[in-house]
């Protein structure tokens, strides 16, 4: 049985009884696990209008009246790293962690035990006058919680359980991506990779390049759908976050056991910082911050001016993030421009480089050895995996498995995010009604049948000889809001299709195969008991018969793509996108 928990834990043994947990109940905690115990008793409090008793850091389990505690979280060195168990019974609730990940995690296994009231910001009870609800219907009075008896081990399957939610095309306030954080957690997600950059929009305040929200961070239009329909909302977009802003992301996630990655994309995808300082741009000339989607040709000149720009840059970043990874792109970089200018080309031979589109990866390994100066990590698109790169650099592979096969066999420690799978942006049916239909068909059972690391890659790594391959470090699912302009389109693309990835992530190895047992068993589980947590949490998920009337997008064109087509071209090397009208897969007209 699995108690209707999603992810589904190693062990769940249920046993006869409940718990009543009542106004006063005590909570006890060893210091190293005290924000996941603050955390639980803090939206326990809310959702049940409970007043829970917390005990001092390093106190016994007893309040000084001699009253034992209801509540516990406790270390236990023995169990696996970011491993939990969690017992409830007669005793009361007891979380035993390895560490403080093992604690959020259980903390969130003990929120969804309480049922979906758990996931509400108040009680659901009777009104603040006494009266029963207009509806007629009985509410349970707020004030205590019913757990009931269980036992619970668990420990995650990857270390990296990964979501990247991109704010540069679409600026999500700064609420909204709280809100994605307190949902990330939820799921034992424990990544946030936030894309703070792109052509159409920067949204990291950096103080010593004021202009880079100044200009960059707005835009007078964005495009409507797919380029090819050529239509526009006339509709000024923009937005940007101070270093306090993303000081606080940083620290709420950390609460919730969530570590924030922050993204500057170079040296492609950076028209809107050219737009505010264009001698970093190849062209030179003033323009707009990008208004279309897709890829463009304007790339970084790989000048020391403009490493010495974006070392700046990195260590503001550096300064208001904690994560020990700092992502810098590196994906889709024309090098056109490059070659069409002599100087540059006359750059890439002075540094010995064989070609000029060596300068790609130059560049992105001088900003990855400086922030490895800086004691972080860099993380790069595969475009940028090459011989050039640094060895604790680590590699996301979003083109396919391949990449991040090459990349483990060669020593760099991976996340695979294959836009196959896991980008959430594409559309996850072929009905008519489907909301701006890009990408692939990957349905919630595709997505549950993601494998990181399919068993003939693994193979091929093994052969390359465990002393020289990195690790597999988990994976990430990609929410790109081109086409997702606010949080309820952003909830409609990422769930209920998130939750199946992070069980993927998170639970044992099984075979999740469309049709299997598995698969099926864990859509029953979701309908039947996740998809009330999230309509109590507010999330407006993608039904499974199809949209709401209020989720579709009538007359706004998507760009369907044929997977199986694709993959026959390119097998686990993967796909791709466009360069400005140009197809990436022929080299002729898009």
């Amino acid at each position: 049985m699995s108690q209707g928990l999603v992810p589904r834990p190693v062990s769940v043994t249920p046993a006869p009884g409940v718990v009543v947990l009542a106004p006063g109940s005590v909570v006890a905690h060893d210091p190293a696990l005290r924000p996941a115990a603050r955390w639980w008793r803090r939206v326990t409090e809310d959702a049940f209008g409970l007043d829970l008793v917390p005990l001092p850091d390093g106190a016994a389990a007893h309040d000084p009246t001699g009253t034992t505690a209801t509540v516990r979280f406790a270390v236990d060195r023995d169990l696996p790293p970011s491993g939990c168990r969690l017992t409830v019974d007669d005793a009361g609730v007891r979380v035993d962690a390895a560490d403080l990940d093992g604690a959020h995690a259980a903390a969130q296994t003990l929120r969804q035990l309480a049922g979906p009231a758990a996931f509400r910001r108040a009680p659901v009870g009777r009104d603040h006058g006494g009266r029963p609800w207009t509806d007629g219907q009985p509410r349970p009075v707020a004030g205590a919680l019913t757990l009931p008896h269980v036992t619970i081990t668990d420990h995650p399957r990857f270390a990296w359980r990964g979501v990247l939610l991109d704010v540069a095309r679409h600026f999500l306030p700064k609420a909204d991506v709280l809100r994605f954080v307190d949902l990330a957690a939820a799921h034992k997600l424990n990544v946030v990779q936030l894309h703070l950059t792109d052509d159409q929009g920067w949204r990291m305040e950096i103080e010593r390049y004021p202009r880079l929200t100044e200009v960059g961070a707005w835009r007078r239009e964005s495009g409507v759908g797919t380029w090819r329909a050529g239509v526009s909302d006339g509709r000024p977009h923009g937005g940007s976050y101070t270093h306090d802003d993303l000081r606080e992301i940083v620290a709420y996630a950390r609460e919730r056991g969530v570590t924030v990655v922050p993204e500057i994309d170079v040296p492609g995808h950076v028209e809107a910082a050219v737009a505010a300082y264009p001698e970093l741009g190849t062209r030179k000339t003033p323009h707009a911050v990008r208004t279309t989607w897709g890829v463009s040709t304007e790339v970084l000149d790989p000048s020391e001016e403009s490493l010495a720009f974006f070392r700046d840059v990195l260590d503001e970043v550096l300064d208001v993030f904690d994560a020990p990874f700092v992502a810098l792109g590196g994906d889709e970089v024309p090098t056109t421009l490059w070659r069409d200018d002599p100087a540059i080309v006359a750059r890439a031979a002075t540094l010995g480089l064989d070609d000029v589109a060596d300068l790609h990866g130059w560049f992105l390994a001088r900003l990855a050895e400086h922030v490895a100066s800086r004691g972080r990590r860099a993380v790069v698109w595969d475009e940028a995996f090459g011989p050039a790169l640094p060895r604790d650099v680590v590699v996301a592979s979003w083109r396919g498995w391949a990449a991040g096969a090459d990349a483990l066999a060669a020593g760099h420690d991976v996340v695979m995010a294959p836009e196959q799978v896991v980008y959430l942006d594409h559309r996850e049916g072929d009905g008519p009604d489907e909301p701006v239909p890009v990408g692939f068909l990957r349905t919630l059972e595709d997505v549950y049948a993601f494998e990181p690391l399919p068993g003939g890659l693994a193979d091929a790594v093994a052969r390359a000889g465990a002393a020289a391959s990195g690790a597999l470090l988990g994976g990430q699912a990609q929410v790109w809001t081109e086409h997702l302009d606010s949080v309820r389109r952003v909830d409609y693309a990422a769930f209920p299709r998130l939750a199946a990835f992070a069980e993927v992530m998170w639970s044992p190895a099984a075979d999740r195969s469309v049709g299997s047992a598995a698969s099926l068993e864990f859509r029953a589980r979701l309908e039947t008991h996740h998809l009330p947590r999230l309509d109590a949490y507010g999330v407006e998920y993608r039904p499974p018969s199809g949209p709401h009337p209020w989720q579709t997008r009538p007359g706004v064109h998507g760009w369907p793509r044929d997977l199986a087509a694709e993959l026959a071209a390119g097998g686990l090397r993967g796909v791709g996108g466009w360069v400005e009208g140009r197809d990436r897969h022929t080299g002729g007209p898009a």
